[in-house]
């Protein structure tokens, strides 16, 4: 598995954000190398993590790439935070990190490109047979409005409470091609309705598909692309967790021939949208029923049916250890708001987001 992670530079005054990420990441580049890069807008930065089989190597990577851009940002003046959406306010038209890809995604999506400075977490699972992506593409379907409650951390957009745990997640909702991916039938039908998208200017290539779940276009993997970016690489390490292991336990489902649960695409999307506005605090959608259920028991539902794939990952343990912290500390985006409600203040919100993304 790999891992990637963008961040928001902040200005340590205004707690806006700061839009120098070339010049840090040009910076950093000489310790970690091709683990670093920018994003579409100069606010951001990625890290990204070398391929992993375990857990505590990939948590160590995270944070040791973490406390090096920090150094690298301070050398500038400036702050990391690791939230889904910047707390401040940012200019309208975004600064654009100078590059032929980018100046082609302005002029295809125009405006839609002025809320580009979300920030997001990648998993990726090594999967090399296209086959097996589809298929296991299906068998995540159902459970990524979970993923969306757990890894919510964007409460704040422009200064304000949204009133939803992942602003970030519903504001990519408005591209033509993101969202949970359609059910597929075959490699040979991905393949085909990329092929139109593709065609039809809705995405510029595969590497433009922003499905919550998509094979790489560039890598023989799975990558899901539901999280925010993670408050902390605690976090992040419980999310990889997660998906490692609800991959592993789809793989023995379509080894086996267990059918893929083919939820309505209509209430598939509205577990998301639920999931999104409340995080883990009241009912989320259970989207193959229907019903309402405690957000918190789709969770369990979730710890229970990869319990056997974290086991073999010897991950059991720690999943379970975090999973118990996240219960009681709340999701990122309650604890962003459990820190504006010491003062009042959006400055307190930014400088604990800071403070955690990479403590110490």
């Amino acid at each position: 598995m790999g891992i990637e992670e963008e961040l928001l530079l902040v200005d340590p005054v205004s707690r806006a954000v700061s839009p120098r990420g070339p010049e840090v990441a040009r910076s950093v580049a000489g310790e970690l190398g091709g683990r670093v890069g920018t994003e579409l807008t100069r606010y951001q930065v990625e890290l990204r993590t070398d391929p992993h089989t375990g857990l505590t190597a990939a948590g160590e990577q995270i944070r040791a790439s973490r406390a090096a851009l920090v150094r690298a940002a301070a050398r500038h003046g400036l702050r990391v935070a690791s939230s889904g959406t910047p707390v401040f306010g940012q200019a309208s038209p975004l600064p654009v990190t100078p590059g032929p890809r980018y100046a082609r995604s302005v002029a295809t999506f125009r405006a839609l490109d002025d809320e580009q400075s979300t920030c997001a977490c990648h998993i990726h699972v090594g999967l090399p047979d296209p086959r097996d992506a589809v298929q296991v593409s299906n068998h995540l379907r159902p459970w990524l409005p979970t993923l969306t409650a757990l890894a919510a951390n964007s409460p704040y957009w422009a200064g304000q409470d949204t009133g939803y745990d992942s602003w970030r997640a519903t504001c990519w909702g408005r591209w033509p091609v993101a969202g949970p991916p359609p059910y597929f039938e075959s490699p040979a039908h991905f393949d085909e309705l990329v092929h139109g998208l593709v065609e039809a200017g809705a995405v510029m290539d595969r590497s433009g598909l922003y499905w919550d779940i998509r094979p790489s276009h560039h890598v023989p993997t799975l990558e899901v692309r539901v999280a925010d970016a993670a408050l902390t690489a605690g976090d992040t390490v419980l999310l990889a967790a997660l998906v490692r292991a609800l991959t592993t336990a789809a793989l023995y489902a379509v080894r086996t021939g267990e059918p893929a649960p083919r939820p309505a695409p209509e209430m598939l999307r509205a577990a998301c949208w639920r999931a999104a506005r409340d995080g883990l605090t009241g009912d989320g959608i259970d989207p193959v029923t229907g019903g309402l259920v405690p957000q918190t028991e789709l969770v369990e539902r979730l710890l229970a049916r990869v319990a056997p794939a974290l086991r073999r990952h010897g991950d059991l343990d720690l999943t379970r250890e975090q999973w118990a912290r996240l219960r009681a500390e709340g999701n990122g985006a309650e604890r962003q708001r459990a820190a504006f409600r010491r003062r009042s203040s959006l400055h307190d919100v930014v400088d604990y987001v800071v403070s955690v993304t990479s403590p110490g």
